[in-house]
Order: structure tokens, then C-alpha cells, then sequence
């Protein structure tokens, strides 16, 4: 059974304005079109040649965005079929290249993934407290100078052998640019 979906618009980019349509559910919301221009102002609005993995990817906002500035390659982890049923069908539409979606648990994946990414999107259900498991495996798969953008419902204090660059808020989204410290 299909569940009712909802829109949004791509941002910037080669896809600029253009619409994605993602299912609608509780644990899913797509981040807003406010925090995403924040976001992509951090990271330079070219995203040329860089690898980036979308973890919980929902909607795949951050990841389409990321796709529409240049990035060389995307990897969308999301687990519920629906939504990677999705996902595919925005893909298909957008003509997406450079695009793999990963139907699996985000913990799973990154316990069994080999490539390492210069950005990845970590945005979970805000009541999964999940993101804490992640910590642990987040460094096998970060290249080196690589950027971690973190959302949540709460401020987040970065773990050791990451550090806080930014951070910001908009209404009840807490989002932050975490890169590895300074040993």
C-alpha cells in the first residue's frame, strides 16, 4: 500500500527548482529549504568531484542537493522499501548519475562499507538516538579533511575524534559541520 507523499524543491544547482516527491510518515521530514542553503553555504556551493553519503536519507533532500552541485558520486542508506521505492522513482526523473541507493540500516551499512566519503549527511529520526551507535564507525569512512553534517532535535556535541566548526538553528532543527580535531 502506497503511503500519501509530499514535495519539496531542490535549492540550488543543475536541478535547481526542481520538484522531489517523498512518502509521508512521522519519522520522515525533509530538511528545510532554509537549513539546506545554510548548509551549502558551509560546505561552498560547488560540490565538484566530491563523494558523499546520505545516511537516513529520507527524503533525499541533502543527497539530491549534493547531486545538483556537482558531486562526483552519492550513496543514499535508507531502510524502509517505500521510501527507497522513492527515492528510485526521483532519481529516475531527475536523471540522476553518480547515484547508488542503499535499501539497508544505516549501522549495517557503514559496519561493511570500504569507500570513504569527503561529506556525509547523518540526519535520523530525531527520536531514534541512534546517532550515538554511528560515532564508532563514522572515521573508517571519512576521507581525510572530510565534513560530517549532523541534524537533530537538540544541540549535539561532537565525540572524540570529531570537533564542532558550526553549528545553528533553525526553529526546532539543530544543525551542525563536524570535521575530525586536531590531534
Amino acid at each position: 500500500m502506497r503511503r500519501k507523499s509530499s514535495t519539496l524543491r531542490i535549492i540550488g544547482g543543475t536541478w535547481r527548482s526542481r520538484v522531489i516527491r517523498f512518502a509521508a510518515s512521522a519519522d520522515l521530514r525533509a530538511t528545510p529549504d532554509r537549513v539546506r542553503e545554510t548548509l551549502f553555504d558551509w560546505l561552498g556551493q560547488d560540490l565538484s568531484g566530491r563523494a558523499c553519503l546520505d545516511l537516513f536519507a529520507g527524503s533525499g533532500a541533502l543527497g539530491f542537493e549534493a547531486l545538483s552541485r556537482g558531486a562526483s558520486r552519492v550513496v543514499m542508506v535508507e531502510k524502509d522499501r517505500e521510501t527507497c521505492r522513492v527515492l528510485e522513482e526521483n532519481a529516475a526523473r531527475l536523471g540522476a548519475r553518480g547515484l547508488t541507493i542503499q535499501c539497508a540500516d544505516a549501522i549495517e551499512f557503514l559496519a561493511r562499507a570500504s569507500e570513504r566519503f569527503d561529506v556525509i549527511f547523518l540526519d535520523p529520526p530525531y527520536r531514534s538516538g541512534v546517532a550515538i551507535e554511528l560515532w564508532a564507525r563514522l572515521p573508517g569512512c571519512l576521507a581525510e579533511g572530510g565534513l560530517v553534517y549532523v541534524e537533530s532535535g537538540t544541540r549535539f556535541a561532537a565525540v572524540h575524534p570529531f570537533a564542532l566548526i558550526r553549528a545553528s538553528r533553525a526553529g526546532n532543527v539543530h544543525f551542525h559541520l563536524i570535521g575530525r580535531s586536531e590531534q
